[in-house]
């Protein structure tokens, strides 16, 4: 017998194509499945992205022109829209603000968004109610809550009635910075709660009765049951704040107001800048905020581990 005809499958039996090949398969699948959804991503923000960054070069410089009498306005390409942004504390001033409310708002939006999933996973009557009525500050637009917000920091409004002064909570100072972290943590630690309920309830009830059994206390069922398990979600939420609240511009723009430089952030600088037609410096601070933000979550991802893609719970191969 030949060495072609024992290299010739026998009659009757099926070709199975190897792991690799199904692999190469399901992955030309995945790719034409997906691929509509990534051309409109790529056109509605890969474009926008780019032509941002572009613009950011270009300089803007208007004379006079001796023949007409008329301005002209010449345009090149350079550094100086960043060079402008970065000097004085035209920068310095609104990064620290974007900042310090970044710290301040997600640490205790923290606090108060765990003790609210705690309060929600408990089993009583009216539990629906609950979690309905501090879903609800959530759920209100953002710059609505603002002009309820401003309302309530009226010089006349509840706060000042409660506190039983005239504080002037839309002035310059620190009462201002206040009052936006007040108001966005009133509308977002709900946010903060409902991930975190999310992860309680997926950790088995069996582990705290071992717990009980053995004579372990609440609070050392919370730090050594509780917070390990429900880190995942935790560290979720928390990025998902950072990256929100470093972007702010309405809520400080409805509360307090424009040209507020105890308010003033990254977002509402670069809008200032886009109202007076100066585009490439409102472009670059545009890119500066864009790229604060990138680095903070690389930073934030790399210390803190946050599985966003869900490569924690695929089983292996």
């Amino acid at each position: 017998m030949s060495l072609l005809s024992q290299a010739k499958p026998r009659r009757g039996t099926a070709f199975r194509p190897s792991r690799n090949s199904r692999r190469a398969g399901t992955g030309r699948l995945a790719a034409a499945l997906l691929s509509p959804s990534l051309i409109v991503l790529g056109l509605v923000v890969g474009y926008p992205v780019l032509a941002a960054c572009r613009l950011s070069f270009v300089v803007s410089n208007e004379t006079i022109d001796p023949q007409t009498g008329f301005k002209v306005t010449a345009t090149s390409y350079g550094l100086d829209n960043y060079a402008a942004v970065f000097t004085g504390d035209r920068f310095l001033r609104p990064w620290w603000n974007t900042t310090s409310f970044a710290l301040a708002s997600v640490a205790v939006e923290v606090l108060i968004g765990v003790a609210m999933a705690l309060v929600m996973h408990q089993a009583f009557r009216g539990r629906a109610l609950v979690r309905a009525a501090i879903l609800v500050p959530w759920a209100i637009p953002t710059a609505i809550s603002g002009l309820l917000w401003k309302w309530i920091f009226n010089s006349q409004g509840v706060a000042n009635e409660l506190l039983g002064a005239r504080v002037l909570w839309s002035s310059e100072g620190f009462q201002a910075w206040l009052s936006v972290v007040i108001a966005d943590t009133w509308k977002t630690a709900p946010f903060i709660g409902l991930l975190v309920l999310a992860g309680l309830q997926i950790i088995p009830g069996e582990l705290y009765e071992a717990a009980r059994v053995d004579g372990a206390s609440t609070w050392y069922a919370f730090r050594r049951i509780t917070l390990p398990l429900v880190r995942p979600a935790l560290v979720v939420a928390v990025l998902f704040r950072l990256l929100d609240v470093l972007r702010m511009f309405d809520l400080p723009y409805v509360l307090v107001g424009p040209r507020k430089h105890s308010v003033e952030t990254l977002s509402m600088i670069a809008f200032e800048e886009m109202s007076n037609l100066r585009f490439g410096t409102a472009a670059a601070y545009a890119t500066v905020l864009f790229l604060y933000i990138a680095a903070v979550a690389f930073a934030f991802v790399k210390l803190f581990g946050a599985d966003l893609i869900g490569r924690g719970t695929r089983s292996s191969p």
